[in-house]
């Protein structure tokens, strides 16, 4: 009988458990999203597309791995939630068939000076152990090969009781691999003693250059009235106490002028005043000092290894783990496959698994003590990657925000493989992206649109690729986009030469990058264009680096305050209202008292994370409500502040409220692709590729006579990359020199110049494989971005 039931033809009816094959999302509203509802399917691979700004990451980080997140910090104890930030619930209806979220972000990995990209994985862990194990001599345990552990003596008493208790004096000692003299940073910082103060003077005549620090300003005060020095003697004639005494004597009380002071040395007060701030948060002035008088040189003691002599003299094979570290990573892992030690077999299979990762994601050509905060968004990104390649963990849903970035068109077809990798394994992967070559691999599309920001946030379409094609929505009509050749190219007005170059993995590269036309700087990721461009071109008063770092910025600055947009709209508020243009500013006089401006309460629970509610006073307006009364136009302040840069150039254009200042600002912002932004939104919820633009945009008024743009079609969709390069030939034109750093097929094409640099990564890079026009690159075929620029453009 049994049998019989076995071989029934009739499949059993499906198990309850395998019936959840769907992610679905109702009514989701966060951000700009209008009521929107989707169904996703489990264990295949989404893409999502849309201009810049329809939603797909409200839809994608902001509701389905926010209510992931949340449903799983809710699982801890309250003990470690407090340690934890605390997620509000996302507004939306039903969320159904969640599975844990892993966020796969560009978030740059912190910059902390002891970050290698070694331990931001697992690869330096392991490769300590292997050292502590197999290195010759013996020195100690994993944590004498660590830059990260200080070494550590101590003695004291300590009783035992045996019987009669007995106390005895014992030493203690950790050894650590951290070099005493750097601290593990492999840089000591040094002065450059005459950017503190001009030696033909006196301290009465100004000697001090340091700002804040003239001769009748207190610190002057201080230094000529401190008894120590003789403030009428010129610096370079003191002996070599009275310059030990103004540079670093030790804190001492003295009397100025009747007031009970303490006086430093220059050096202390410096590094306590201005050198513990962040360099970002200086006032420019300040900035500038910082760097004129500070120097940083490799340390003389580690050589800038970050290890202690005891660390480097343990080898395996001839190798200590410093010569380990600085190998490219695809050497170091050809020299641990030929380690041949059975005691750590397993530790050397898990070493070469990860090390393989980083090969097969297209990072070999990184090195394991390379500090991680040199990393651009993209290698982060893949760093992060290395992560959950090995994971043990299916059924998850991956979350990728475009996966692309930074890479050649060569090494798409890499990642498209790890996340069809991760797809196989039985994960859920949710991928945002803009590339065609990722879409191409999707099982899944969803088109969120049809514009931006309050014009997006609804599904234009949903289904299979081959649907999208013919779904007449913006992204299908423009998937098969292909940028032609220009007919002429410009003529150079002159040249930048750069003569021996050899900054990271450049082989003394000669160039010369012509002027006055629009550059691009191409070649495979970790080819060396940004140790080219970056490390070789000086940037003086005449050039401006654009790039994606993070914009520095409190959680009150946004767009308008970032432009200097809101100084002509506060004016012009008081002008029409005849009152001060300082009841407009939510950081001052027109702050809602109850938030001082904020728009939100933040409540401190002590052990438990903060809570940020809406303030009731002002509903989230962040102004007094008489500052609300005051009109410009038929709209209040706040009203200005919510709309979208599009709507706020009509406004300012033309009409009762029309502001010439504030409309220039506006058209600068629109020019590049960012008009769905509203002009209020908070910095921190920008993404890479629109801080770059609102940075290009700040900049467009600058003087600047060369510009230099890493990667500016991050986070662009297909339809957005004409007007971008409409952008690059109005700057050209009215006179300015571009150089673009670009993976970009469309922006190659439209290039005046190439420079192509290869043939590989890493030290098989570092070298011009290419110099000319777009159009010679794709007949030569003779690098891999000519293969892919004449497949491109169809030749």
């Amino acid at each position: 009988m049994s049998n019989a039931t076995r071989t029934d033809p009739q499949s059993p009816a499906p198990h309850p458990a395998d019936s959840h094959d769907l992610i679905r999302v109702h009514g989701a509203r966060v951000n700009n999203l209008k009521d929107l509802s989707v169904e996703l399917p489990k264990r295949r691979l989404t893409v999502f597309t849309g201009v810049s700004g329809s939603g797909k990451s409200s839809l994608v980080f902001g509701t389905i791995a926010a209510e992931s997140q949340r449903l799983i910090n809710e699982t801890y104890s309250a003990f470690v939630q407090g340690f934890m930030p605390t997620l509000a619930r996302p507004e939306v209806d039903v969320l159904d068939g969640l599975t844990t979220a892993i966020i796969v972000d560009q978030q740059r990995l912190g910059a902390d000076p002891r970050s290698t990209v070694g331990t931001a994985t697992d690869a330096n862990a392991m490769l300590r152990i292997l050292f502590s194990r197999l290195g010759r001599p013996h020195i100690g345990s994993p944590n004498a090969f660590s830059f990260n552990v200080p070494t550590v003596r101590a003695s004291g008493a300590i009783t035992t009781e045996r019987g009669t208790s007995k106390t005895e004096r014992k030493t203690f000692t950790r050894t650590g691999g951290m070099c005493p003299r750097c601290e593990g940073r492999g840089a000591v910082s040094g002065f450059d003693l005459t950017a503190l103060y001009d030696d033909s003077k006196s301290l009465n005549e100004g000697a001090l250059t340091i700002p804040g620090y003239s001769a009748d300003g207190w610190y002057g005060r201080i230094f000529g009235g401190s008894g120590f020095l003789d403030p009428d003697k010129p610096i370079r004639r003191y002996t070599k106490t009275e310059l030990h005494d103004l540079l670093y004597k030790e804190p001492t009380k003295i009397k100025v002028d009747n007031v009970n002071l303490t006086y430093e040395g220059l050096i202390p007060k410096i590094q306590k005043s201005i050198l513990s701030k962040d360099r970002e948060a200086m006032q420019p002035h300040i900035r500038a000092f910082v760097d004129r008088a500070v120097t940083f040189t490799t340390c003389p003691d580690c050589d800038g290894t970050r290890l202690s002599e005891a660390a480097r003299s343990s080898r395996i094979a001839g190798t200590n783990i410093a010569d380990a570290c600085a190998m490219q990573i695809s050497d170091l892992a050809h020299w641990v496959r030929d380690l041949d030690e059975p005691s750590v077999a397993p530790l050397l299979t898990a070493l070469h698994h990860t090390l393989d990762s980083f090969v097969e994601i297209g990072l070999g050509y990184l090195s394991l003590d390379r500090p991680s905060g040199t990393l651009s968004g993209g290698e982060a990104q893949r760093v992060k990657m290395i992560r959950h390649l090995g994971s043990s963990l299916t059924d998850t849903t991956y979350v990728f925000d475009e996966p692309t970035v930074g890479l050649h068109p060569h090494d798409i077809q890499r990642m498209n493989n790890l996340l069809l990798r991760l797809r196989d394994k039985g994960n859920t992967v949710l991928v945002v992206e803009h590339k065609p070559e990722t879409i191409a691999i999707a099982d899944h599309v969803v088109d969120l649109g049809p514009g931006a920001g309050t014009a997006g946030g609804t599904v234009c379409y949903e289904g299979t690729l081959a649907g999208l094609r013919t779904s007449g929505t913006l992204t299908g009509r423009h998937l098969d986009d292909r940028a032609t050749l220009k007919p002429t190219v410009r003529t150079p007005t002159g040249q930048l030469p750069i003569r021996g170059a050899t900054t990271h993995n450049l082989h003394d590269v000669n160039v010369d990058i012509p002027l006055g036309v629009l550059v691009v700087v191409t070649g495979v990721a970790g080819s060396g264009k940004s140790s080219l461009i970056h490390g070789s071109i000086p940037a003086g008063a005449d050039v401006v680096s654009i790039d994606q770092t993070a914009i520095r910025g409190s959680r009150r600055s946004n767009p308008a305050t970032y432009t200097g947009l809101l100084d002509p709209i506060r004016k012009a508020f008081a002008k029409a209202n005849g009152v001060k243009p300082a009841l407009f500013s939510a950081n001052s006089e027109g702050a809602c008292p109850t938030c001082n401006g904020a728009g939100v309460i933040y409540t401190d629970l002590a052990m438990m994370a903060g809570v940020a509610s809406t303030c009731e006073e002002c509903d989230g307006k962040r102004f007094e409500a008489s500052v609300l009364n005051h009109h410009l136009g038929s709209r209040d302040i706040s009203e200005v502040l919510a709309m979208s840069v599009t709507d706020a150039q009509e406004f300012f254009g033309t009409g009762e409220a029309r502001t010439p200042a504030a409309h220039a600002i506006l058209n600068r912002l629109a020019d590049v692709g960012l008009g769905y932004l509203t002009i209020g939104q908070p910095l921190t919820t920008l993404s890479g590729g629109e801080r770059q633009r609102l940075r290009l945009a700040t900049h467009m008024a600058d003087r600047g006579g060369t510009y230099i743009l890493d990667e500016p079609t991050t986070g662009l969709h297909l339809a957005d990359v004409e007007q971008l390069l409409g952008l690059l030939d109005r700057l050209v034109d009215s006179g300015k020199s571009v150089i673009v750093i670009e993976h970009h097929q469309a922006v190659m094409a439209h290039a005046d110049w190439i420079i192509d640099l290869g043939p590989g990564a890493g030290h098989d890079g570092g070298r011009i494989v290419f110099e000319g026009t777009p159009a010679d690159l794709a007949a030569a075929r003779s690098t891999l971005t000519g293969e892919h620029l004449a497949a491109y453009i169809g030749t």
